[in-house]
């Protein structure tokens, strides 16, 4: 269910309105080794309004998986892990790192503050140490099937509904009025 109605104004203005709309989660992703995954999680991103996407590393990544959402997000992208730590620690941010196998809590006792950094690494090797080293905590999503991981696409869009979901929970409001 759409919660923000089509804007009929020029991209600048949606960018615009967009972003005094915008939660204030990030999402950074470690370039997963398959670019349509990229796409997909920036054209998820977009649907809960995260306040920017962090992409890590210099892998491409698909646009079309974004479905053209590139073009309405605040994509930031980072040569290294490395670069992305020292922005994390220059802004003071809370890192959620979600890695299945090294998980120090489960998604569902999570922190996840209002301005959370939700951390993604890639299909073959997951996060690398360093963010894992760096993470406030790391997350594990529960699984039940006998299926070893979750896509990170999947991943991530269920990090960032269980971030929504417990903020609308309590009768947030879905959508500020219109700027006048």
């Amino acid at each position: 269910m759409a919660q923000v109605p089509p804007l009929r104004m020029p991209r600048a203005e949606v960018r615009q309105e967009l972003d005094r709309i915008r939660h204030p989660f990030r999402i950074a992703v470690e370039r997963a080794k398959n670019p349509f995954n990229i796409g997909a999680i920036i054209r998820t991103a977009h649907s809960f309004l995260a306040k920017e996407i962090l992409l890590i590393g210099t892998e491409p990544w698909y646009e079309r998986a974004a479905m053209g959402m590139q073009r309405y997000e605040n994509l930031r992208e980072l040569p290294t892990t490395e670069a992305f730590l020292a922005l994390a620690r220059e802004e003071g941010w809370s890192l959620a790192v979600f890695e299945k196998d090294d998980a120090q809590v489960g998604l569902w006792d999570a922190a996840l503050p209002d301005d959370v950094v939700l951390v993604f690494g890639n299909e073959d090797s997951g996060c690398s140490r360093a963010l894992l080293d760096a993470a406030d905590e790391v997350v594990g999503i529960p699984m039940y099937g006998i299926n070893h991981s979750y896509p990170v696409s999947i991943a991530s869009g269920i990090a960032m509904a269980e971030w929504a979901r417990r903020r609308y929970a309590s009768g947030r409001v879905v959508v500020p009025s219109p700027a006048r």
